[in-house]
């Protein structure tokens, strides 16, 4: 069920999360849209407006003066000729030009040439009924009439410009207005999207370092109260059910390796014990026939054996993994294991090569020992028979390194990937009467990890196969020392190795 912390969070699904963070972040963009789609619109119908009242005022201003041209010509020519029909159009120009006129006042209220062209078309109007000399005497008064009409027309060119102006000033505040609503509205967005975003990250973060806590140390970080979509939060608890699960299986494997290697050794004692008590003549003489079975059983009671303990190292590394650090004698360490296997490389008829020269290091030496050990019996197992071992060991300042090579098949670049896997066995096959576990290199790598060194496959020049163990040196503290029978003040000026004037080598010449 879900807590009653997610239950306050809607939406409670992770669909409606993301289809609302959708809707929510295109809202600003919609609201954008919108308003620029109404600045566009105003922007529109104002231009029409001033063009189409543009054009009407620019007709207007050249009506004028062309009217005040025909008044001027019928009135010459009425003068002349003294026609009642010029003198008809004569007074039907100048109605016009008033008319005119009038509407051009309110375009230009404030216009005096306007003024004075309205006064003067008071005068002119009925110029032709006045006697012909006197029409002759005031022809001349045309010219300052022309003069005023097109002053007329110019200022309402400049009229019309200045709205032009205006309307410019005006789209271009609305340009403005524009980019900073679309600046304003583009960041709501962006925040809309970022705080939707960690809407819907922040729980499957949080779940992600759960299930890293889980693969790691097979228990998830705590949950802390997830909260977010529904589906996110049953999959927090789903988590918690997998851990206790993982929990149980956990126990119950350690349960199941104690009680096999118990109950595996116990029987594997009575076949040594009477193995050995028979190869002893103890229940009469053997024919050599006899003692090479009797042999064959003791070297796979020897085999059964180191596999139990396989298995209890490796249960032991993978629950208590502590170290001891201690001051020991790497060369000592590596001919206590080499007498280990001395039948065994006999057996294989292989050729040993390493130099025996004291080299003293510091660190876990039974986790070590078990490294080189496992080390050793993958190298007899699959090494060349009547092959080469060779056995290096250098120090490089704080760092020891150990080599294990020997001659035989090349390990394939697939098996490499999962070399170290527990329980992984490659193509290649052990050679002998038993197969091993797959967890011999698995143990080493788990050791070399808990004294923070590393155990790696690299290429070898002269050998097939070469494993090498770097381990630092590791700083002994009074308690470590008190154990191993070290004096506290020694341990505390050992935090660092010797500094050699050339490198500790105890590789082949």
């Amino acid at each position: 069920m879900t807590t009653q912390v997610s239950r306050r969070w809607r939406p409670r699904s992770l669909l409606q999360l993301v289809l609302l963070a959708f809707l929510v972040v295109m809202l600003p963009l919609g609201v954008l849209m919108f308003q620029a789609g109404q600045a566009l619109s105003e922007l529109t119908r104002l231009a029409d407006v001033s063009a189409r009242h543009a054009v009407e005022e620019t007709r207007r201003a050249r009506a004028l003066s062309s009217l005040a041209v025909e008044m001027e010509r019928s009135a010459r020519q009425y003068a002349v000729l003294e026609e009642a029909g010029l003198r008809e159009i004569y007074t039907q120009r100048a109605d016009e030009f008033q008319t005119m006129l009038a509407q051009q006042r309110l375009l230009l209220p404030d216009n005096p040439d306007i003024e004075a062209l309205a006064e003067r078309i008071q005068g002119l109007k009925h110029l032709l009924d006045a006697p012909v000399p006197q029409i002759q005497a005031r022809l001349d008064d045309f010219v300052p009439f022309a003069e005023r009409t097109e002053a007329v027309r110019q200022a309402t060119n400049r009229h019309i410009d200045a709205r032009i102006e205006r309307i410019r000033e005006q789209a271009g505040g609305v340009q403005t207005r524009l980019w900073l609503q679309t600046s304003a509205l583009v960041s709501a967005s962006l925040v809309l999207m970022l705080l939707f975003t960690w809407l819907i990250i922040r729980p499957i973060r949080q779940l992600e370092r759960r299930i890293l806590s889980l693969g790691n140390t097979g228990q998830p970080a705590p949950s802390g109260g997830l909260q977010g979509p529904a589906e996110l939060v049953q999959l927090d608890e789903r988590l918690d059910w997998l851990s206790a699960r993982l929990g149980e299986l956990e126990a119950q494997k350690r349960q199941f390796l104690r009680h096999m290697s118990h109950e595996l050794k116990t029987p594997l004692a009575s076949v040594r014990e009477g193995t050995a008590l028979l190869a002893d003549g103890v229940a009469g003489e053997l024919t050599p026939r006899q003692h090479e079975i009797l042999e064959l059983i003791e070297a796979s009671g020897e085999e059964l054996q180191r596999l139990i303990e396989q298995l209890l190292d490796y249960n032991l590394l993978q629950h208590h993994a502590e170290v001891s650090v201690a001051r020991f004698d790497v060369t000592t360490l590596i001919k206590e294991l080499l007498a280990k296997h001395q039948l065994a490389l006999d057996a294989k008829g292989m050729r040993l090569e390493w130099r025996d020269r004291p080299l003293v290091w510091q660190a876990d030496r039974t986790a070590t020992g078990r490294i080189l050990d496992n080390l050793l019996s993958n190298a007899i197992a699959y090494g060349e028979d009547e092959g080469r071992l060779e056995l290096r060991a250098q120090q490089r300042g704080d760092v020891l390194r150990l080599e294990v090579a020997n001659s035989g098949d090349a390990i394939s670049a697939k098996d490499r990937q999962r070399l170290f896997d527990p329980f992984y066995q490659g193509r290649a096959r052990r050679k002998g009467p038993l197969k091993g576990s797959g967890i011999g290199l698995s143990v080493a790598a788990d050791c070399a990890k808990a004294q923070q060194g590393h155990l790696e496959l690299v290429d070898d020049t002269r050998l097939a196969v070469c494993f090498r163990l770097t381990l630092p040196w590791q700083a002994v503290n009074a308690q470590d020392a008190l154990q191993h029978d070290t004096n506290p003040q020694d341990a505390i000026t050992t935090s660092s190795p010797p500094h050699l004037t050339v490198d500790a080598d105890a590789r082949n010449s």
